[in-house]
């Protein structure tokens, strides 16, 4: 969410969860954690405000070759997280920088590189569309592992 906007969905969630759910629907908070602390506190402070009214997927989001994602794992907070609200886990690995700035900068999608759908010379490489594809794949795995979270 952009900044300052995280009260106003709160609110809109506060006023409208009985409603909503009593039709049936189920609401699904995904979190995304980095090896920085802040974004697991950004998550814990999510889950303190919805509780038990929505489930959870947290993404484990790479952001290095080598993340350390130890706060997450050991943290008090994060562990009681774990324990009580039992959230589907994601991995999302690092994706090199040759792949990764040139996608960004162009608005080009992981999917569009693994199939060479672009018209970028430097991501129609043959180890960049390898790389793609092995990203994609492995990512999709992680989804195949999460898909009762999101198609019950």
């Amino acid at each position: 969410m952009g900044a300052g906007s995280g009260q106003i969905a709160s609110d809109w969630f506060d006023a409208m969860y009985d409603d909503v759910s009593a039709t049936g629907a189920r609401f699904t908070a995904v979190g995304v954690v980095t090896p920085d602390p802040a974004s697991v506190e950004s998550v814990l402070a999510w889950a303190n405000r919805l509780q038990e009214r929505a489930q959870y997927v947290v993404v484990q989001n790479a952001t290095s070759p080598q993340s350390d994602f130890s706060y997450w794992d050991s943290a008090e907070q994060a562990v009681h997280f774990r324990e009580a609200l039992s959230p589907t886990e994601i991995r999302m690995e690092f994706r090199l920088a040759e792949l990764e700035n040139p996608a960004r900068q162009h608005g080009i999608r992981l999917g569009q590189v693994a199939t060479r759908q672009n018209t970028v010379a430097e991501l129609k490489r043959a180890s960049i569309v390898m790389r793609a594809e092995s990203y994609r794949r492995r990512l999709f795995s992680e989804f195949d592992r999460a898909k009762e979270m999101f198609l019950p």
